[in-house]
């Protein structure tokens, strides 16, 4: 499966992340690539709410946050950035996370990569005056 879009403004951003949900229903993993100031956080806290998630928020300092959907779903939100090592990436717990229910959103997710087989990567870019969203998996 493949997904691409442009964010012209902040305004459209609800209804492409509505779209994103849309096209990997079901899907567990979702990889977030993209320099600083690509719209990660912002579009996986879009993709939060689409799922019914509000108050998604950047865990780069917590490492990990998590959110319940008005569902009862779980979802892990991991900020890697500053991690140096897959042993720091070992140390937070993440093989429990690759394994069990919950949906995983991870940004930076480089040193996590050979531990994943299977996953949606994303990758967000600046675009002219928007954000372009390319989606694969």
């Amino acid at each position: 499966m493949e997904f691409h879009a442009v964010i012209p403004t902040l305004a459209s951003l609800p209804a492409v992340a509505r779209e994103f949900v849309n096209a990997f229903s079901g899907k567990k993993i979702f990889l977030f690539y993209g320099g600083m100031g690509a719209g990660k956080t912002t579009f996986i806290r879009a993709v939060c709410a689409a799922l019914g998630a509000p108050d998604g928020s950047s865990p780069t300092f917590a490492l990990v946050n998590e959110y319940t959907t008005t569902a009862g779903a779980l979802i892990r939100h991991l900020d890697l950035y500053r991690l140096r090592s897959l042993r720091d990436v070992l140390d937070i717990g993440v093989e429990e996370y690759l394994h069990d229910d919950a949906m995983l959103f991870v940004e930076w997710p480089e040193l996590l990569e050979p531990m994943i087989d299977e996953a949606v990567r994303v990758k967000l870019s600046l675009e002219g005056e928007g954000r372009r969203i390319e989606a694969e998996g």
